[in-house]
């Protein structure tokens, strides 16, 4: 495993190519050489991007098309109507997706987990959000409920004491949080790197709250996840996409090769680039430590029972 980030906020596919997904049985001997992933303009595609621009999907005999989501829950829900065959997101929503009974999730590859100032609830530094003792009852910004946007929240207000239940969740894209901010559309909203840092020199928020700490203190924050038929029906392109991940994660332990990204992909500038906090970039799935996500949601009963990790996890490269 390794450490990096970056981020995408790419609305198309990255190498272009058909919307046909097709399966074919190449040279490489994959069930199929045409995949689709959705993804989002977060900080932990950083793998993902170095992937396809090295060509580590291709040695793998692999196309790959990226679809871009607004959230960790659109993302999932591209997954289970068949738009993608697998999905990055927030593990969040791909535990209530299993909770309901409808989607036999499988994770594929792990992605990330917060790093200290990596995960923020920013305000304006004249608002009235000034410690996480004032986000009760207020108005705040994340991508969509039942994210790891609202779950971070909520269990650093639990650890300080705040009730969260009269909290008022607005939905919008990451780049468009700190702008509502400012306005004053609502009173904080929470942000991932390089939000934080671009969001700050473009807005004048300030970060209020580190989310990462206390009992999410190196929390699992996002992975790749498909549904098990494809898993089950496809299991040489899996084992595929897990390696060119693997081998990509590892890179990415590189800042050098990652702030490029961010300029690329999410329009930042190479200063505010060069001063975002990193996520901690992992790709071998560990149950135990994944175990804490479902863990977590069912405290705050966004699942009704407790969920068995192990039994969603697809078999992991070697991280040799």
């Amino acid at each position: 495993m390794a450490s990096g980030v970056a981020l995408t906020a790419s609305g198309c596919g990255l190498l272009g190519g058909s919307d046909d997904s097709g399966s074919t049985n190449g040279a490489s001997g994959l069930e199929k050489t045409k995949i689709k992933v959705s993804i989002m303009p977060t900080i932990d595609v950083a793998p993902f991007h170095l992937a396809v621009q090295n060509g580590y999907f291709k040695d793998e005999g692999l196309e790959v098309e990226s679809v871009d989501a607004a959230s960790g829950d659109a993302s999932v829900t591209k997954l289970l109507s068949g738009e993608v065959d697998i999905a990055y997101a927030s593990y969040t929503p791909f535990f209530i997706a299993k909770s309901k009974g409808n989607a036999d999730i499988k994770f594929v590859s792990d992605a990330s987990s917060a790093g200290p100032k990596s995960t923020e609830i920013v305000a304006m530094p004249n608002g009235s959000v000034k410690s996480v003792r004032d986000l009760a009852g207020k108005k705040i910004a994340i991508t969509a409920q039942n994210t790891i946007c609202d779950t971070l929240t909520k269990s650093v207000m639990r650890d300080n004491g705040v009730d969260f239940s009269k909290v008022q969740w607005v939905s919008l894209p990451f780049p468009s949080i700190g702008a509502a901010v400012k306005r004053g559309d609502v009173d904080a909203g929470f942000l991932t790197e390089p939000f934080i840092t671009g969001s700050a020199k473009t807005n004048g928020t300030v970060p209020i709250i580190d989310t990462a700490t206390g009992a999410t203190q190196d929390f699992p924050t996002a992975g790749y996840g498909a549904l098990g038929k494809f898993t089950s029906a496809s299991p040489k392109t899996v084992a595929a996409f897990q390696r060119a991940m693997l081998r990509a994660t590892k890179e990415s332990a590189d800042r050098s090769k990652i702030e490029p990204l961010m300029v690329q992909f999410s329009k930042v500038d190479e200063a505010t680039a060069s001063l975002t906090a990193l996520l901690t970039f992992q790709s071998t799935l560990d149950a135990r430590r994944l175990q804490r996500v479902p863990d977590l949601l069912q405290q705050f009963g966004s699942i009704p029972a407790k969920i068995d990790v192990a039994q969603m996890i697809v078999a992991q490269p070697s991280a040799s």
